[in-house]
């Protein structure tokens, strides 16, 4: 998947009391035994086509302020892999706000001064807000603004990133693909995900394929080779690259083939730290707007007393997390996570203080989170834990919320959208439910709203960790389907 296709605070009320919730669970667990025993025929068809344990599955179906269809292992806690953005993002929403925004600032001390060549007397100040999606082109548009103010040269540009505690990552620790944009570390400034676009422009006469570096940052270049191919295009082209470290630059080795007939395509790759892709960005983009940098950027503290200069405020957190959902982007997720803990408890935050933040607050809406493991918040992770049962608890508060509209839309459309549309394009389901998908290698899940034909909407969440869990996409499709279809 292209990264994100290219790039692109209130209080909640209205949810059921705890004690009301409680009693609801309670009667929900009572009536689940007999429900398993009873499956359709079509779907206990269905799953058994995929050949998997039952003891492999945690399955809850149930109507909205209505009876459970379906229950098996409903309490068990499970990986959820990516399903987890949906706790995330539901935790952001209801304790951030849906216009809740990221203010990055660019500051100088008290009485700083600018003389008339534009020299910026002491350092710029660079107060990180932690926003999950700041793009380069932004960047440039506030460092423009900086240039507007009279400003051109620089001493030095101290990074303060203290809203967030230590939580650099490696990239390379989950599974051992360091370069690639899904496993890229949380950073509190952090442009364009940390990524790089990798450009392969053809040259049909020569037959070769032309690689480009966007943006073209110093200390980093691209060796190897691309094989042109004359076959007619098979689809994605097949491209493989390795980093590696030669004195002070970063070497991008690629290799692989493409078709000609495919024409320009992108790849995007983590090549730097996300300080160290800051910094070259920085300079980069500086330089061009004709401004100098005498000693460089590092990281530090914004003192007391500094004035703000410039600043830029990011999307609303309504809009970010259709972006989170609908693309299921990690590192975005991680930072809402993070961010969450930041406005909860303080500066400083790490996964664990948003992690518990996040449950606080579903603690307090009656969701049962017995048994959950909230590690990153993005789901890339071995030991997050959910439980079916629980996170249908939640995608039911959620429906009974003031924010409900803003929650669901953030999900993906069956066979319209994000990660579901190449999925029941041609089906009944398409366009009847919003939903949420999970993949990792032993795993995968679903869930979300499904809209029955009658009028109804279901609730559905499925996880299924299992070496060959990959066989349970067949079965996902029918249980949309069959809902769709009541």
């Amino acid at each position: 998947m292209g990264l994100l296709q290219g790039l692109w605070s209130g209080r909640v009320a209205g949810f059921f009391s705890a004690a009301a919730a409680a009693g609801w669970l309670a009667l929900i667990s009572a009536a689940a035994p007999a429900f398993a025993q009873s499956w359709p025929p079509e779907i206990e068809k269905a799953w058994r086509a995929t050949r998997l344990p039952d003891s492999s599955l945690s399955l809850y179906v149930k109507e909205v302020d209505g009876p459970p269809l379906l229950s098996r292992n409903a309490a068990e806690p499970r990986n959820p892999a990516s399903v987890m953005k949906m706790v995330t993002t539901w935790a952001g929403l209801a304790g951030l706000g849906p216009d809740y925004s990221w203010r990055t600032t660019l500051l100088a001390q008290g009485g700083a001064r600018v003389d008339a060549q534009g020299t910026l007397s002491g350092p710029l100040y660079l107060k990180a807000g932690g926003d999950p999606f700041l793009t380069m082109e932004e960047l440039w548009g506030l460092l423009r603004e900086l240039r507007l103010r009279g400003i051109k040269n620089l001493n030095e540009v101290i990074v303060d990133r203290s809203i967030f505690g230590n939580v650099r990552s490696d990239p390379g620790e989950f599974d051992g693909a360091p370069d690639r944009p899904y496993n890229a570390s949380p950073d509190a400034m952090m442009v364009g995900l940390g990524a790089i676009r990798l450009l392969f422009q053809p040259d049909s006469r020569a037959q070769k394929w032309i690689p480009i570096v966007d943006p073209p940052v110093q200390g980093l270049r691209v060796e190897g080779e691309v094989k042109w191919s004359n076959a007619v295009c098979p689809g994605s082209p097949s491209v493989s690259t390795q980093l590696e470290p030669v004195g002070r630059d970063m070497i991008l080795r690629v290799s692989g083939s493409a078709a000609g007939s495919c024409g320009e395509f992108s790849v995007y790759r983590l090549a730097m730290s996300q300080p160290e892709h800051f910094s070259a960005l920085f300079k980069m983009l500086w330089k061009e707007l004709g401004g100098t940098l005498a000693k460089g950027i590092k990281d530090g503290k914004t003192p007391a007393g500094a004035q703000p200069l410039v600043w830029r405020d990011s999307e609303t957190l309504a809009d970010t997390i259709r972006l989170i959902n609908k693309q299921s982007n990690n590192v975005m997720a991680r930072i809402l996570l993070l961010t969450l803990g930041a406005e909860k408890l303080g500066p400083g935050a790490t996964a664990q203080t948003g992690g518990g933040a996040a449950l606080a607050l579903l603690q307090a809406q009656g969701v049962d989170t017995r048994g959950w493991v909230i590690d990153n918040g993005a789901g890339l992770s071995r030991s997050g834990r959910l439980t079916a049962q629980g996170l249908a608890g939640m995608l039911e508060a959620a429906w009974h919320s003031p924010l409900m509209p803003e929650f669901i839309s953030s999900l993906a459309i069956s066979g319209v959208d994000g990660t579901m549309r190449r999925r029941l394009r041609d089906d009944q389901a398409k366009g009847m439910a919003h939903l949420k998908t999970g993949t990792l290698r032993d795993t995968r899940a679903l869930a979300g709203y499904v809209l029955g034909a009658s009028g109804k909407r279901y609730i559905l969440v499925s996880f299924v960790n299992d070496d060959r869990s990959a066989g349970a996409r067949p079965f996902y499709d029918a249980l949309v389907s069959w809902l769709a279809a009541r």
